[in-house]
């Protein structure tokens, strides 16, 4: 299963107002639409009304504002602080992958992890991070030692997109990359 790996096949999301052939079909068309009003996209408001309508938090409370934020940015490609259908459905498949790859890991059914669960989800998804890169992510992410699905959810979103950017600029595949200063911060910031 992948948890967010990657770019989806196929063409630039969002290119064509009007939809690509068969879109009308697909069942989250609709719900897009719904959501997206007039213009279209779906802004991060639009998504946080749209996950917490469809419960796709589940019993674990719905998404924070900034999550939504960082969602929508982790699929932007052009840029427009929004979402366009394709970039929707990309989102949600992707949302549905780590919900049931959480789930798997909270074993207690409590809506939270803990570190250790945390550190095994996270290796488990291919990311290979020193102890004390793990230690800062417990730290950011972990409120009294748990971690909720939000803040899991924020977290992949976070490790994607950093490992997305870092990987783009890694030219030779060695785990080294070189960043201008406005570069980095405008990098950093965007996640």
């Amino acid at each position: 299963m992948n948890y967010g790996y990657g770019a989806p096949p196929g063409g630039h999301p969002g290119a064509y107002p009007g939809g690509f052939p068969g879109q009308q079909q697909d069942p989250l068309f609709g719900y897009f639409t719904a959501v997206a009003g007039q213009d279209g996209q779906i802004s991060s408001e639009e998504l946080q009304a749209c996950l917490t309508q469809a419960n796709f938090s589940g019993g674990y409370k719905p998404f924070a504002l900034e999550t939504c934020r960082l969602m929508i940015s982790m699929l932007d490609r052009d840029m427009s602080g929004s979402m366009g259908f394709n970039e929707f459905k990309e989102l949600w498949a992707v949302i549905n992958g780590w919900k049931q790859h959480f789930m798997s890991i909270d074993k207690d059914m409590s809506g939270t992890v803990d570190p250790q669960e945390m550190t095994q989800a996270i290796s488990s998804m291919g990311y290979r991070l020193s102890p004390q890169a793990m230690n800062c992510i417990i730290k950011r992410y972990s409120t009294q030692g748990k971690i909720t699905f939000d803040d899991y959810v924020a977290c992949c979103v976070r490790l994607r997109t950093l490992t997305d950017i870092f990987r783009r600029r890694d030219q030779a595949q060695q785990g080294v990359a070189t960043f201008q200063y406005d570069d980095f911060i405008q990098c950093t910031l965007s996640t």
